[in-house]
Order: C-alpha cells, then structure tokens, then sequence
C-alpha cells in the first residue's frame, strides 16, 4: 500500500496565504468598526492624555534623573521604579493618541427623545419594582459603579432602540430577568446614576 506524498512546498504556501489573507481581513474588520464615545468620555480621555503629558511625565522624569544623580543605577530602587513607572506613561500616552484619534463623538440624539439610543439615560425598572438608572456610553468609558454601561454590553444592546413602556427579558447568569423601561433622558449634565 502506498502512502499519499506529504503536501509539497506549494501546499504549505498555499495554506499560509490562506491564514496570512484570513489575519488580514480580521484586522481590517477591527479597523474600520467605529469605536463611539461621548463627548464628556472623549473629553476626559483628551484631559488624561494632557496630564500625563505636561504634568506627570515631567515630574517623574525630573525624579529619574534626580535618582540617577545619586550613583550606582544598578542598585537604586528609585531610579528603576521611576524608568519603570516613565515606560508606563509613554505606553499610556502613545494608547491614548491612537485612541483618541480612532474614536467617533456622538452628540446626543435630539430627533427621537423617547426612543434609547448611545449616551441615553435610562431608568428601568426590574419585575420586583427596583428602579435602576444607567447610561449607555462606549467601551471607553463604562463604569458600572457609576451607572454606565456599554453599548456592546448585554444590557446596553437590550436597550438600544427601546421606547418608554417598553418591557423586555434579559439572559443573565443567575438567571433571566424581566425590565420595563421608565424614564429616557437626554441632554449634556444629565448625572451618572451614582449622583441620582
């Protein structure tokens, strides 16, 4: 009986073209997918990147210098945190640049105030009659302690598009929960559910 030849050269390339073309496809998929953000979350991201900047750079480099001022760098603790904690801002910062130049601002929507769409404020109410509040922001600036919730997150697609009155049913691990859409608000200073 004889055995089928092992793939040649060819066939490898041929494969690795395939993955290389799959690989590429991915990434430009991650590309060109529109990151949202509101204007207070690109504001604030914009405000840390200036910080980081023009304070705390500064700072921490006139700290390295002054640590390697001292001697032996090999074993100066404050020298090698401080290299360590100016890598850690310049990554930072250069994350922040590319960030904030891929992000989209949405204003709020003005057209359709009862309808929940990004940077909503919703007030829902669950099958118990708890009221909960939350924003629905971008993965940016989601802070479930402070009532916001992303957009991609579970709740936050459940959401989108809803009217008040609306009741819906959500898969959650510890099991599915039923809520009613109270209240919708919009509108620049519109607080965090925490401030509610």
């Amino acid at each position: 009986m004889t055995r089928p030849a092992p793939p040649g050269p060819a066939a490898a390339a041929g494969a690795r073209d395939a993955r290389v073309d799959a690989l590429r496809a991915r990434l430009h998929r991650r590309r060109v997918t529109a990151r949202y953000i509101t204007p207070e979350g690109f504001e604030q991201l914009r405000a840390e990147l200036e910080r980081l900047w023009r304070e705390e750079r500064p700072r921490v480099t006139r700290e390295v210098a002054e640590a390697a001022a001292h001697g032996d760098r090999s074993e100066n603790a404050e020298y090698i945190y401080g290299k360590k904690r100016l890598r850690e801002i310049d990554r930072r910062i250069e994350f922040l640049r590319k960030r904030l130049d891929a992000l989209t601002v949405v204003p709020p929507r003005e057209d359709q105030p009862d309808r929940v769409f990004f940077g909503a404020q919703v007030e829902l109410e669950d099958e118990d009659g708890a009221v909960s509040k939350y924003r629905v922001v971008g993965a940016d600036e989601f802070d479930v302690a402070r009532g916001r919730i992303s957009m991609d997150s579970p709740l936050g697609r459940a959401l989108l598009g809803r009217s008040e009155g609306d009741a819906f049913t959500l898969e959650r691990p510890k099991g599915p929960v039923t809520y009613t859409v109270v209240a919708i608000r919009y509108g620049p200073g519109i607080e965090d559910a925490s401030d509610a």
